[in-house]
C-alpha cells in the first residue's frame, strides 16, 4: 500500500461512534427492482436503525429518460446543478457513489471540485453488458470504469474473486463489502406447490434480460419443469422460443419466497453477475443451486452439500437434486444484512479527509 492509500485507509470511519450524515447517490433506486436497489435499501434501513441520517439521491428526483432497452430504468437528465443543490442542503459527512450512470458521474465531478473523498461500488459488469448489445470493445469500457472508480478513495466489491479480477484490471483501491439475505422473509416454509407442473421444478428468478443468459438454462434437456419468475425486456422473446417453460412474471409479497422454497433446484445461468443476491435467497429458502463456476457462485456455493457448479450446466442441475436442503438454509444463515451494513459504514471515508 502506498502512502496515499495508507492515509486514506487511516481516514476510514472504522469503529468511530456517533451518528453520521451519509449521502448515497445512485442511478439505481426505487421504483426499480434489482439487486443494487435491494442491497442499498437494506443497508440504508440498518444504518438508519443504528442512528445514522442517510439521504439517498436517485433518478426519481430529476427529469429523466428511459434507458435504451430497459424502459423501466430511468436515467437522470443533466442532473449536476440540481444535484449540487440537494447535496448542499444535506451537508453530508460521507459520500458514497453507488453507480456509474449520469448521477454517479455528476456526483463524482462535484466531489472532485470540492476536494471531497468518496467511495464507489462495483455492482454491475457494464463492459460485458455493453459488449453484448453493441459490440463496443471491452477494453474501451473497462478503461472508462477504471477512470470513474479510481478517482475515489475506495471501490467496494462483494466477493474475493471479483476483487482479484478488478485488481488484475488495474483497480488499485478495491475494498471488501459483503452482502446479506433477509432470513425472516426467505425461509423453507411455506412452499409453492407448483400444482400441475411435473417435478422436479428447476427455477430461475430475477430480471429476464439478455445478460442473465437465461436461454442457456431453458435450452437444457432436463426432467420435470423449467420455471422463470421475473420480468424484463427478454421475456417475450424467451416465451416464444421456449413455450414449454412456465413463466410467472414478477412475484413479490411472499410469493417470491414461496417460489424459491417450492423449487427443487435454483438455476443461476449468469456468467456476468458480480454477486447474485438470488443465490442467498434460494439457499435461505432451502433450495440448492446449480450454476457455472464463475464469480458469484464460486464465492457463495463453497459447500458441495448446497449446490453444484459445472461448465456443463445440465450436469450441475442434476447433481444439485441430491443436495441437502437443511444444509442450504444453514449455509445462508452465515450471511446477514446487519454485517453487510456494518462493513459498509466502517469503510466509508469522511469528506473532511480531503
Amino acid at each position: 500500500m502506498d502512502d496515499g492509500m495508507a492515509a486514506l485507509a487511516a481516514d476510514c470511519i472504522g469503529a468511530r461512534r456517533g451518528p453520521l450524515r451519509i449521502l448515497i447517490v445512485s442511478d439505481a433506486w426505487f421504483p426499480q427492482v434489482n439487486g443494487v436497489v435491494r442491497t442499498l435499501s437494506m443497508v440504508v434501513e440498518h444504518l438508519r436503525a443504528g442512528g445514522d441520517t442517510v439521504e439517498v439521491i436517485g433518478p426519481d428526483r430529476f427529469a429523466s429518460l428511459p434507458m435504451p432497452g430497459y424502459p423501466e430504468i430511468r436515467l437522470a437528465l443533466a442532473p449536476r446543478r440540481r444535484l449540487a443543490r440537494l447535496v448542499e442542503a444535506f451537508a453530508p459527512e460521507v459520500v458514497h457513489i453507488a453507480t456509474e450512470g449520469p448521477l454517479g458521474w455528476a456526483m463524482r465531478a462535484i466531489c472532485l471540485r470540492r476536494g471531497w473523498p468518496f467511495t464507489t461500488a462495483f455492482h454491475t459488469r457494464f463492459p460485458e453488458y455493453l459488449h453484448a448489445r453493441t459490440r463496443i470493445p471491452l477494453g474501451w469500457s473497462w478503461a472508462v470504469m477504471r477512470r470513474f472508480h479510481e478517482a475515489g478513495a475506495g471501490t467496494f466489491a462483494a466477493t474475493r474473486s471479483l476483487r482479484e479480477e478488478l485488481a488484475a484490471r488495474g483497480f488499485t483501491k478495491v475494498r471488501a463489502w459483503t452482502r446479506g439475505v433477509d432470513l425472516s422473509r426467505f425461509r423453507p416454509e411455506p412452499r409453492e406447490a407448483w400444482e400441475g407442473l411435473p417435478r422436479p421444478v428447476f427455477l430461475y428468478a430475477g430480471r429476464v434480460a439478455v445478460e442473465k443468459n437465461i436461454a442457456a438454462f431453458l435450452s437444457l434437456d432436463l426432467p420435470g419443469t423449467k420455471v422463470v419468475v421475473g420480468d424484463g425486456p427478454a421475456r417475450a422473446g424467451l416465451q416464444a422460443r421456449f413455450p414449454e417453460a412456465h413463466f410467472t412474471g414478477y412475484r413479490d409479497n411472499g410469493l417470491l419466497a414461496r417460489s424459491y422454497a417450492g423449487a427443487d433446484v435454483f438455476v443461476f445461468p449468469s456468467r456476468t453477475d458480480t454477486f447474485g443476491l438470488v443465490l442467498l435467497e434460494a439457499l435461505a429458502s432451502g433450495t440448492p443451486v446449480a450454476a457455472f463456476p464463475v464469480t458469484g457462485p464460486l464465492d457463495v456455493i463453497t459447500d458441495p452439500r448446497v449446490g453444484a457448479l459445472d461448465e456443463d450446466l445440465r450436469a450441475a442441475c442434476l447433481r444439485a437434486l441430491d443436495c441437502d436442503r437443511a444444509a442450504c438454509r444453514a449455509h445462508a444463515e452465515a450471511w446477514s444484512w446487519e454485517a453487510c451494513a456494518a462493513q459498509f459504514r466502517a469503510t466509508l471515508v469522511p469528506v473532511g479527509a480531503g
